[in-house]
């Protein structure tokens, strides 16, 4: 007798299962990734590995994120429902998706335009009517649109993004992967109503390099 494959439901229960045993508990955050398909977000080579709780390749050198940094940066924002968000590097969309399940509008930056196509057709199968995309270098953020009650930066910034510190609102966070080296640090900048920010660190992380300018495709 041979077992029966796993359904896509058990993986995902397992999945969020161990989410919450590593300190993603924000119930809207666990239903916001349940309810988030990451196996369309998953290139055809790796979709058997999208319930994985580790980060995966994806086109133009980038990744799809574990699950469990996506949890815990997204926990780490406290989004509300009426709450505006600036994402920098929308990458698959993965992350994208499970921010317009909490926000009211999610404004997202990316600079490869193959990246930003591929989401924007994610976006639409899922019916996602609340997110804003746009080509560009996502270190210079989005004033246009400033300011914002909540900016995710899903790249490592060399240090302290103070442009896109500048385009929050005064009581406004933002959650960012700062360092150099293969490994940064996870901070979280909470506005204190005057100007100034209270810094947390969230611990450890890798992250693919926030670079300037928008790539150049062949």
């Amino acid at each position: 007798m041979t077992d029966e494959p796993e359904t896509s439901q058990t993986r995902m229960a397992r999945l969020i299962l161990a989410l919450r045993s590593q300190g993603v508990t924000d119930p809207r955050v666990l239903e916001a990734i349940e309810r988030t398909p990451r196996e369309l977000f998953t290139p055809d080579l790796f979709k058997e590995r999208a319930f994985e709780d580790s980060a995966l390749p994806i086109a133009c050198g980038q990744t799809i994120s574990q699950p469990f940094i996506v949890g815990l940066m997204t926990q780490a924002l406290t989004l509300g429902p009426r709450d505006r968000v600036l994402e920098i590097g929308t990458g698959s969309g993965y992350q994208t998706a499970i921010l317009s399940r909490l926000a009211r509008l999610v404004y997202t930056v990316e600079r490869y335009r193959t990246l930003m196509r591929e989401a924007e057709e994610r976006f639409k199968t899922l019916g996602l009517t609340n997110v804003i995309t746009r080509f560009g270098d996502g270190g210079e953020g989005w004033a246009e649109q400033a300011p914002f009650d909540r900016i995710l930066v899903t790249a490592a910034a060399p240090e302290e993004p103070r442009t896109l510190l500048a385009q929050l609102k005064p009581n406004g966070v933002l959650v960012a992967p700062i360092g150099k080296g293969p490994v940064q640090s996870l901070r979280r900048y909470a506005g204190d109503g005057q100007g100034g920010f209270k810094v947390e660190l969230l611990g450890d992380v890798r992250f693919v390099p926030l670079l300037d300018g928008v790539a150049r495709e062949l």
